[in-house]
């Protein structure tokens, strides 16, 4: 069972680096969940692999791995969504001026 990633761990921290930017954590915030899914998937992969005698473990891990998938997908296309609904530069993941208030350095 493999994820399918519409974006890759650099945009995502390009995304993360715009919120950091910019007062805009909304973005950010799918961003990170996206990526806690991403290593929470992995980590079930790597239960997975390791010996059991028990068909409970598999199954457990298989479970947790596959609502992990579709978690992500959601969060993914709800990401995706967002940039579109604000509209974001998805070339370059940069955040549209109009909305952008930079945070002030004190």
């Amino acid at each position: 069972m493999n994820l399918e990633n519409k974006f890759t761990a650099l945009q995502l921290a390009i995304i993360n680096e715009q919120a950091a930017i910019y007062t805009c954590a909304c973005p950010v915030h799918i961003s990170m969940q996206i990526t806690n899914l991403r290593k929470l998937f992995d980590y079930q992969q790597t239960c997975m692999d390791i010996p059991s005698e028990s068909d409970t473990h598999l199954q457990v891990h298989q479970r947790i791995a596959e609502v992990t998938k579709l978690a992500h997908q959601l969060m993914e296309n709800c990401l995706d969504e967002i940039l579109d609904m604000e509209g974001w530069d998805k070339t370059r993941l940069e955040m549209p001026a109009g909305i952008r208030t930079r945070i002030e350095k004190t």
